[in-house]
């Protein structure tokens, strides 16, 4: 738990401090936290290597025949998310790990970290979503996105083939990230062209959709989210869960006699509302 926390801290003290900001050694890795996992190797279609773990649901408890791909943030790889993969897998998920270009093990990629994000990032997701949705055909998936993670998340799901999409830390506005979250840092930031129709995406995802935010944060505010879940149009499920906490505290406020315990019960009552 200790360890846990610690990341968490440094994640939180390094938002703001720059855009992106990839690592290539991993902190750790499935095994070290007794997960049960197996290390994937994919090719995008403009050929990137991608590296990616799938961890299993625990032993211990029922499959719920559920496919997460995780799509993390703007920093680091996916060795940092480990525990919360962990928290999934005790409560019966599947967990597709894997690490954008230039991230981690995968492919080497140019990334100019003034920039906020690159399209080819949802490349990558929409590409290891179509190696899990291949692998396990009669499971339910769909994909668990943080912070920058939001926006490959939305823009994948928008484009269907997505059973659910749950996304914490909602990015609504990149421009508005760029000019307020950077401009207190006189920081100049850029976008990719395809930012410029990034507002159009919320509308077109059509899966079910569980916004999580916290009431203290400050880089993509809770309302932002809110304001998405009311405009679901007919069909479309939107639900947003709300905690005590800032950017990225998710997990770590949603918990109670074990790290993230509650965060995946709420999430679990949202899947399983989808089925009733």
């Amino acid at each position: 738990m200790r360890c846990v926390l610690l990341v968490s801290c440094f994640l939180l003290l390094s938002l703001g401090a720059c855009a992106l900001k990839p690592t290539r050694e991993w902190i750790a890795t499935p095994d070290s936290l007794g997960l049960r996992y197996q290390t994937t190797a994919l090719t995008t279609p403009d050929h990137a290597q991608l590296t990616g773990w799938i961890v299993e649901p625990a032993a211990n408890v029922p499959d719920r025949h559920t496919t997460m791909v995780m799509a993390y943030g703007d920093m680091n790889n996916m060795s940092y998310f480990l525990w919360q993969a962990r928290a999934l897998s005790q409560g019966g998920y599947r967990v597709y790990l894997f690490d954008y270009r230039g991230f981690g093990h995968s492919s080497d990629f140019a990334i100019d970290r003034q920039h906020l994000y690159y399209p080819e990032f949802s490349t990558d997701l929409r590409t290891v979503l179509a190696d899990a949705r291949h692998r396990y055909p009669r499971s339910r998936t769909g994909i668990i996105g943080y912070s920058m993670g939001t926006i490959m998340g939305s823009e994948v799901a928008a484009r269907g083939g997505c059973d659910f999409l749950i996304a914490e830390g909602y990015v609504a506005s990149p421009q508005r990230i760029v000019a307020e979250q950077f401009g207190r840092y006189q920081k100049t930031v850029t976008l990719p062209a395809e930012a410029a129709d990034y507002t159009l995406v919320a509308r077109r995802v059509n899966c079910p959709w569980l916004l999580i935010g916290g009431t203290g944060d400050h880089n993509t505010p809770l309302a932002d989210s809110v304001v998405i879940a009311r405009q679901a149009r007919w069909l479309q499920r939107r639900q947003v869960l709300s905690f005590e906490g800032g950017h990225g505290e998710g997990f770590y406020k949603l918990s109670e006699a074990e790290y993230g315990d509650k965060y995946v019960r709420e999430v679990t009552r949202f899947l399983d509302r989808k089925r009733s």
